[in-house]
């Protein structure tokens, strides 16, 4: 597993680096034209993209790890995102920025968990003291499923240079052809399992590099919530998880 994740992390440093390098040599062997000869502003400014083109798109991939006692979980997703500025810029100072709200769709969703076993499960007396452990038959492996953030909710910080930062909060669902997270094993129609539907509440940090005027990679990091509010008979979820995403954005508008 340890290795799996070495060699993710490692790609994602490779398609970063290697999308900078070849896109910028590109943008610099091309003169940009604003998609509408009626506009007359400097399009080669991140502010100016922002401003007149508020529509983003494009496809990202993800990958993260659980923490405290979900640390030995670990999660990769790809998708695409959809999301469009909504404001002119507000605020003063260095909360200065616009309103953005994007949708994310992840058709590929997998939680990497310790393999199904023997796992060993506290026993405590009426006062809530410990007085030794049972070894019960947990699940555990692959989980495979989609997710879906309907609700992503971000401010936009004021760009730069070619950097254009910002903090977001939100919330999704997954769905899991198995209940996740694994827990203690019950028979089949016995009241006792976790549910294949989870939320997943959400905040995190954020920056674009544009690498042409309507062209930017970003990076993210956020801490996700997983839990299934009680769908199931238990609901142990995954406290806090972090996640990492990758992603291509082009930046269009709808006026003709």
């Amino acid at each position: 597993m340890k290795r799996l994740f070495s060699s993710f992390a490692a790609t994602l440093g490779i398609a970063f680096f290697g999308t900078v390098m070849i896109a910028s040599a590109a943008a610099q062997t091309t003169t940009a034209q604003p998609a509408n000869p009626h506009f007359h502003y400097n399009i080669q400014t991140p502010e100016t993209t922002l401003s007149h083109y508020p529509w983003e798109f494009g496809p990202f991939l993800q990958g993260g790890f659980g923490t405290a006692n979900r640390s030995d979980f670990h999660f990769l997703a790809a998708g695409v995102k959809l999301g469009k500025i909504l404001t002119h810029p507000a605020l003063p100072g260095l909360l200065r920025g616009r309103f953005e709200y994007d949708i994310e769709v992840m058709p590929y969703w997998q939680a990497f968990t310790p393999k199904a076993g023997l796992q060993a499960y506290p026993v405590t007396n009426s006062s809530g003291q410990q007085i030794g452990d049972q070894f019960l038959p947990t699940g555990g492996g692959t989980f495979t499923g989609i997710s879906i953030t309907p609700i992503l909710l971000r401010w936009d910080l004021m760009p730069h240079g070619r950097w254009e930062p910002w903090v977001q909060g939100g919330g999704g669902l997954i769905y899991t052809t198995h209940k996740f997270p694994p827990d203690v094993l019950v028979p089949h129609g016995t009241p006792g399992g976790t549910s294949v539907f989870n939320f997943t509440p959400q905040f995190g940090i954020g920056t674009h590099y544009f690498i042409s005027p309507r062209r930017s990679i970003y990076v993210e990091a956020n801490a996700v919530h997983i839990s299934s509010s009680s769908l199931g008979d238990k609901n142990p979820g995954v406290n806090a998880s972090v996640q990492f995403q990758l992603g291509y954005s082009w930046w269009w508008s709808r006026k003709r």
